[in-house]
Formats: C-alpha cells, sequence, structure tokens
C-alpha cells in the first residue's frame, strides 16, 4: 500500500479548483479517496457500499468530484436499505433526483454511507473519526464521518430532526439543510 499523497484532504471547493487549473486530476483524487477508504473503514465504518473502480470525467461541472451517498437516498448501482436489515439488498429501479443531479453534473457517486435505521431508529455501526469511543451524531453520521476523515470531500445526508447538522457538528464538518 502507498501512502497517500494528501489530495483527500482537499475539500470539495478546493479539489474543484485544482482539478479545473490541472494541478491535479480526478483520477488522483479518487485514488487517494478510495486509499483512505482502504486505510481507515476498518475503523470508522462510514461505508455500506463502496464503488471501487469509478470513472469520473473532468470535462463537467463537478469534474468527477467523488460524493458519498446516505444508505437513505435511492441510487439505482447500489444497493439501499435505509439502514434496515429487512431492506438489505434492495435496488431501487432509479436514482434520487438529487442522485441525478449530482451524476449530470459530473460527481462520481463513490458509494453510499451508513444511515440510523430509517433515519430515526437504531444507530449505524459508524465511529466518531476523531474519538472511535463517541457517536458520530445522528442518521446521517456515515456521510459526516467520511467527509471528517477525508475519505469524501462531499456526502448528502437528509435532515429528519437534526440528521445533518447533529453529525456534522459531532463530526467537525460543515453540514446544511437547504430547503426548497
Amino acid at each position: 500500500m502507498r501512502i497517500v499523497s494528501g489530495l483527500e484532504r482537499l475539500g470539495a471547493a478546493e479539489a474543484l479548483r485544482r482539478i479545473s487549473r490541472r494541478e491535479i486530476s480526478a483520477e488522483e483524487l479518487l485514488r487517494d479517496c478510495l486509499e483512505r477508504i482502504e486505510q481507515r473503514e476498518p475503523a470508522v465504518q462510514a461505508w455500506e457500499a463502496i464503488d471501487r473502480a469509478p470513472r469520473p470525467t473532468e470535462d463537467s461541472r463537478l469534474r468527477g468530484l467523488p460524493v458519498g451517498v446516505k444508505d437513505l437516498i435511492d441510487t439505482a448501482d447500489f444497493p439501499t436499505a435505509y439502514g434496515s436489515a429487512i431492506y438489505r439488498g434492495h435496488r431501487p429501479e432509479a436514482d434520487a433526483a438529487c442522485v441525478q443531479s449530482l451524476r449530470r453534473t459530473g460527481a462520481v457517486i463513490l458509494g453510499k454511507t451508513v444511515t440510523t435505521e430509517f433515519a430515526v431508529y437504531t444507530p449505524g455501526k459508524t465511529k466518531n473519526p476523531h474519538d472511535l469511543s463517541r457517536t458520530p451524531g445522528g442518521s446521517s453520521s456515515g456521510s459526516a464521518a467520511a467527509v471528517a476523515d477525508f475519505m469524501v470531500p462531499a456526502a448528502l445526508g437528509t435532515q429528519t430532526a437534526g440528521s445533518v447538522i447533529r453529525p456534522a457538528s459531532f463530526c467537525g464538518v460543515i453540514g446544511w439543510n437547504r430547503s426548497s
């Protein structure tokens, strides 16, 4: 295993800036994110499913930016279990609108992040990356932990009674709720 070069530590805005200036490539960023996941996932446990061979494209607005998607949000190419054993292996027929938008603008959906069951009940397996003995927060915990641990520069969550802002604050990253 090689030592990660540090590109995975770039925030989304800086990563996009550097890719657009051709200082780094989307492939390099993606490789470093995947290597960080390989190194840290056994401890943090932020992911339910990962695409280990995605193909980024830089000729788009999001230039191949790797993004995690909460397991509550439908994706056609990954199982969506809503954090529940009763939906394990469930494959939605289509992507949710937010995932469609990310793909259309060039993001790489790197995988599905852990959620609490149905975004409210049984906590997921995810640990707080800053202190593995502490909680990562609420239902978007996998997304917050993946960003906080530099596995991806951005991730989707859902806001169910603090489900984005609480895990973001517990894990030390920015989380916000965009209301329609």
